[in-house]
């Protein structure tokens, strides 16, 4: 089984001390719910007291329109294509001309929307001149403010907020609430003290559910142990064992997220080195995993299963017994745990 323990005391004082610095958040909840799942973080959102809470796509509002009261606005842009759920609780995201009529066809009450202006992201969004044409064809739509989401970056996002700003304010459109992603608490308390009049609604995610990590811990049963000697085979791919040995086999596999990988973001040079290294290790046929076994990363037997792990630990070092629990190092927006354990 794989575990996610939460100190339950020190996440919750985490997230009201998140709550009380960031005026205005909107907690965003999305994909696997950052390793709870989004059914229990829109209960611990409307616990917060928020007003607003942000899912990624349309497919995840069932998750959380009857837990939470408040208003629910969705990240992705309305797409004719996509199945929509209209309710007086659903915030619309609209990036496009043609999508302003789409979006209130069908309608019983003209649908609440937040028009998504295209950031040096260059994702989703209208151009500044498309949201001055927006103005004209907004009578089927009640517009509840705009929408901004910013690169993650180490740089300033000042300039390109100011921009931005400028044209909203050109474009003429009557609503003065801005939801915004990546930018610092210092950026906010600058753009807040020149745009008075607007209120500036950040949306945040990572930072709430996961900015104290020492709250968290994942660990794996070890379901079995069996010793091996050099060239000895075993898993799927009858691989052989390098030296003597045990085969140890952990809950946690590709099901989990164990094991999968997205393309990665590191910029430096040291980043491409660790890259390089780690590509080194892959043809070769070790892979670092990550369970801790005696103070150690120990490595892959065999890529991940489903369900479970085979791991190789030489001939030395300490197995604890069948049945306890192994540390486990996990990128938390990959990862579905069997259960939750708060304490």
């Amino acid at each position: 089984m794989l575990t996610l323990y939460v100190d339950n005391d020190r996440w919750h004082a985490h997230l009201r001390s998140v709550v009380e610095a960031v005026p205005g958040i909107v907690p965003v909840t999305k994909g696997n719910g950052y390793g709870f799942g989004n059914r229990r973080l829109a209960v611990v959102a409307e616990q917060l007291g928020t007003d607003t809470l942000a899912v990624g796509t349309y497919a995840e509002l069932g998750d959380v329109v009857d837990t939470f009261t408040g208003s629910v606005l969705v990240l992705s842009p309305w797409r004719s294509f996509e199945p929509v759920e209209h309710g007086p609780h659903v915030v619309h995201t609209v990036g496009r001309l043609a999508d302003l009529a789409g979006v209130a066809a069908g309608a019983p009450e003209p649908p609440r929307v937040v028009l998504e202006l295209m950031t040096s992201m260059r994702r989703h969004g209208f151009s500044a001149r498309d949201l001055r044409a927006a103005r004209q064809h907004l009578d089927g739509v009640s517009v509840e403010g705009f929408a901004l989401h910013l690169p993650m970056s180490h740089t300033s996002h000042l300039s390109e907020m100011h921009r931005l700003m400028n044209d909203l304010v050109a474009s003429g459109i009557p609503t003065r609430r801005v939801y915004v992603s990546h930018l610092s608490d210092a950026e906010f308390a600058v753009l807040r003290a020149s745009y008075g009049d607007f209120e500036l609604r950040p949306r945040i995610g990572t930072r709430l559910w996961l900015g104290d990590r020492d709250a968290l811990q994942v660990r794996s049963t070890i379901l079995d142990c069996h010793e091996v000697e050099r060239g000895d085979t075993f898993g799927y791919r009858g691989r052989s064992a390098p030296r003597h040995g045990h085969i140890v086999v952990v809950s946690g596999g590709t099901a989990h997220g164990i094991g999968l990988e997205a393309p990665t973001g590191g910029a430096t040079l040291r980043d491409r080195a660790a890259t390089i290294a780690k590509g080194g290790l892959d043809a070769a046929g070790f892979v670092r995993s990550p369970f801790t076994i005696s103070g150690k990363h120990r490595l892959f037997g065999e890529p991940p299963h489903m369900q479970v792990s085979m791991l190789f630990v030489p001939d030395g070092d300490t197995i604890p017994p069948v049945g306890s629990e192994v540390d486990v190092r996990v990128r938390f927006t990959t990862t579905y745990v069997d259960r939750t354990v708060f304490s």
